[in-house]
C-alpha cells in the first residue's frame, strides 16, 4: 500500500527534528590536496604528524595491476611503515571488517590509509570504528551515530571519482549471513585528510568510469532534490559537482587518458561525497543496496540503472529543484516540468551512449517483500526525499526497473 498519512507525518516529524540536531553533529570536509602524482607526497604527511605504522587497506584487483605499487614505494622511501589488507569483497562484508580489525591490532597500527575505491575505503572506516568500539559488532555500529568516538587518523586516497567515500560519514557493510546492507553513519569516521590524485584514475576501465561517474552524480541529484538537511554549503557542492559531472563524464569516458577531465570528476565526486553527508541519499541508494547485497550488482551500475526511474517516479514534488540543476547545465528555457524532464533525459541519454543497462531483469520474484523491506528501513524516516513512498510505490518502481 501506499504511505500511510501518519507514515508521513512520522517521517516528515523525525527528518525536521534531525535538521536542527545537524547543527550540533560536527560535520567537516576534510582537509585534501588534489594534483597529479600527489599519491608520492602522502608518506611524508603522514610521517610528520607523528605516525609510524600504518594500515594500508586496499583490495586485491588493485595489487594485481599494480595500481598501489608507486604509493608502496614512497611509504618505502621515507621510512613508513605498513601492513597490507586487502582481504576485501566488491561488497564489503562485517567478516572483511572484523579480520581488517585483527591485522590492525596485531600489526601495532596506529593510523589507517584507504586506498581505491568505494569497497576498500568503507571497509577501512568500518576498521576504523570497530576500533574505536572493539566490543561491538559491525551491525551494533551500523545506524545513526553508534560511533561517537574519535578514531585513528585516516587517510583516504580514491581511485575512482564516484563514491566520494574520501569525505563522507558513510560505510555500507554487508552481512554476510543474510546478505542485508546497512550503513555506519556517524561524522566520527570522516576521513582526515584526502588525496585527489587523477593520475591514479587514468587506468580505469571505460564501464567503470561511466558506472562511478553517475553514481557519483546520483549523490548530488538526491541529496539536492531532498526536503531538507542542507546548508548553503551543500547547496553549493551538489551543483558543483552536477556541472562538472555535465561538462566532463562523457569526455573521460570516451578518453580516459584526459587527465583535466579525469580530474574534474574526481573533485565532483568529493563535492558530492560532502554534500549527501549531510544531505543525505534517497530511494536510489535504498534500492540499490539491496539490489548490491542480494545480487552483488556493482553499486554504481545499480545508482546508473535506477536513478532515472526514481526521478520520474517522484513527479511534481522533485521538478523545480531538478529545473534548477538543468538551469545549471545549460539546458535551456521552457516550464519547471519541462527543464526537469530535459534533465532526466539528459541522464538516460549519457546512459545510453555509455552503454549502461537502462533497466534490470534480475530480481527474483520471491525477493521482492526483501527487496521493499530493506529499502523501507533503510530510507524512512531518515532520508529526506521528495515523496515518502510506501510498500506499493516501491513495487512499482521494481516493475518498473524489471520491464525497463
Amino acid at each position: 500500500m501506499s504511505a500511510s498519512v501518519m507514515k508521513r507525518i512520522w517521517c516528515r516529524s523525525f527528518q525536521g527534528v534531525l535538521k536542527l540536531g545537524n547543527y550540533f553533529l560536527g560535520y567537516r570536509t576534510p582537509e585534501y590536496l588534489q594534483k597529479p602524482g600527489a599519491v608520492k607526497e602522502l608518506p611524508q604527511t603522514i610521517l610528520s604528524r607523528g605516525i609510524r605504522h600504518v594500515l594500508f587497506v586496499t583490495d586485491e584487483g588493485l595489487m594485481k595491476i599494480g595500481l598501489p605499487k608507486s604509493f608502496m614505494e614512497a611509504m618505502d622511501e621515507e621510512g613508513l611503515s605498513y601492513t597490507v589488507f586487502s582481504h576485501i569483497q566488491p561488497n564489503p562484508t562485517d567478516e572483511n571488517v572484523e579480520e581488517g580489525f585483527r591485522v590492525f591490532r596485531e600489526s601495532g597500527c596506529d593510523a589507517i590509509v584507504a586506498f581505491g575505491g568505494g569497497s576498500p575505503m568503507d571497509c577501512a572506516k568500518a576498521i576504523a570504528a570497530k576500533n574505536a568500539h572493539p566490543k561491538k559488532t559491525v551491525r551494533q555500529l551500523q545506524g545513526i551515530l553508534r560511533v561517537h568516538k574519535k578514531i585513528v587518523p585516516f587517510f583516504a586516497i580514491p581511485t575512482t571519482a564516484g563514491t566520494g567515500s574520501e569525505t563522507t560519514v558513510a560505510a555500507v557493510i554487508t552481512e554476510a549471513a543474510t546478505h542485508h546492507k546497512a550503513s555506519i553513519n556517524d561524522p566520527a569516521i570522516t576521513p582526515t585528510y584526502a588525496l585527489l590524485d587523477p593520475e591514479l584514475t587514468a587506468g580505469l576501465p571505460s564501464a567503470i568510469t561511466a558506472t562511478t561517474g553517475m553514481d557519483a552524480l546520483c549523490h548530488a541529484v538526491e541529496s539536492y532534490i531532498n526536503w531538507t538537511y542542507l546548508t548553503a554549503l551543500e547547496k553549493d557542492y551538489s551543483k558543483k559537482a552536477v556541472k562538472l559531472i555535465h561538462d566532463n563524464i562523457l569526455r573521460v569516458y570516451e578518453d580516459g587518458s584526459d587527465i583535466d577531465a579525469r580530474s574534474a570528476m574526481q573533485l565532483a565526486a568529493f563535492y558530492a561525497g560532502r554534500s549527501f553527508t549531510r544531505g543525505c541519499v534517497g530511494y536510489v541508494h535504498a534500492i540499490g543496496h539491496t539490489l548490491g547485497g542480494l545480487y552483488g550488482l556493482p553499486h554504481g551500475l545499480a545508482m546508473s540503472i535506477i536513478l532515472p526511474h526514481v526521478l520520474r517516479a517522484f513527479g511534481p514534488a522533485a521538478e523545480r529543484k531538478l529545473s534548477e540543476l538543468a538551469d545549471i547545465c545549460g539546458m535551456g528555457v521552457g516550464t519547471e516540468h519541462e527543464r526537469a524532464e530535459r534533465f532526466i533525459f539528459w541522464i538516460e541519454e549519457m546512459k545510453e551512449k555509455m552503454q549502461i543497462p537502462k533497466g534490470y531483469q534480475g530480481f527474483r520474484d520471491e525477493d521482492i517483500p526483501t527487496i521493499i523491506r530493506w529499502a523501507e528501513k533503510e530510507a524512512n524516516p531518515l532520508y529526506p526525499v521528495p515523496v515518502i513512498w510506501g510498500e506499493e510505490e516501491f513495487r512499482n518502481l521494481i516493475e518498473t526497473v524489471r520491464k525497463a
